[in-house]
């Protein structure tokens, strides 16, 4: 349950909401988080990796799960759908169900088939309003950030928060953490009772300057959740690339 003084320090934490963002802050937000997840390309918009039982579209590798299936990330596709075509985009029937490929062979083999290609290009053209999505995504994560952290560590998940948020590569940083790790706030994306999103980036920053601080803290974050890792899923694999990503919040 959310207390009043709890949201008015969310309010007070948020220091540029997703729907202040200006067209060319969404564009140039959209850019570096395609660069960061598809290598900015438009045959990485559609994705579905070795190893995993779902898709990963857009620019942000959004997670969608074929009928029946689930897992412990947050399914994020869907949402974006619903938002591109409230937006007026030209979204067909098909994309708002679930993800109609039921493994990655039927997925890669249908690669240029034509409702993926139709995927593509509409993935392709609409990078500002996916933005504008992970945008709102983080504007709504902080008030459960908030409602989740220890009652003692609320403070500092908040005043983080708008140190990271003050500074000019900050809401991208903020964006691209939350879009790429989630909110760290589900119990189901946990490793050995251990998460490793935003929430947990958060409160774990030390003094010093905000962005440095906050890549430090994500590095440290996501080692140890590589170490907390099943053996199965070989996740040491993806620190290299990781590590590489969180290097863009300095750039």
């Amino acid at each position: 349950m959310k207390t009043p003084a709890l949201l008015a320090l969310a309010l007070a934490a948020t220091s540029l909401p997703a729907l202040a963002l200006t067209d060319k802050q969404a564009t140039e937000i959209g850019r570096r988080i395609w660069k960061n997840e598809c290598a900015g390309t438009v045959s990485g918009l559609t994705s579905w990796n070795s190893g995993e039982s779902f898709a990963s579209l857009g620019i942000g590798h959004f997670i969608w799960y074929p009928a029946g299936q689930r897992g412990p990330f947050e399914e994020s596709f869907p949402g974006l759908v619903r938002f591109l075509k409230a937006n007026g985009q030209p979204v067909k029937d098909w994309m708002l169900g679930p993800c109609p490929w039921k493994t990655r062979a039927e997925f890669l083999g249908d690669a240029d088939g034509p409702r993926l290609t139709e995927l593509r290009g509409l993935l392709a053209g609409t990078v500002p309003l996916q933005a504008r999505y992970a945008a709102m995504r983080l504007d709504s994560a902080l008030p459960k950030m908030l409602a989740a952290a220890p009652a003692g560590a609320r403070a500092k998940v908040g005043a983080n928060f708008k140190r990271v948020a003050a500074e000019p590569l900050g809401y991208y940083a903020l964006m691209d953490y939350v879009n790429f790790k989630g909110e760290g706030t589900n119990p189901s994306e946990r490793y050995q009772g251990t998460g490793w999103g935003l929430l947990q980036v958060l409160m774990n920053m030390e003094p010093g300057p905000a962005l440095a601080s906050f890549s430090h803290s994500a590095d440290e974050v996501l080692t140890l959740r590589v170490k907390n890792s099943p053996p199965e899923r070989n996740e040491a694999k993806w620190l290299p690339g990781w590590r590489s990503r969180l290097k863009t919040y300095l750039e």
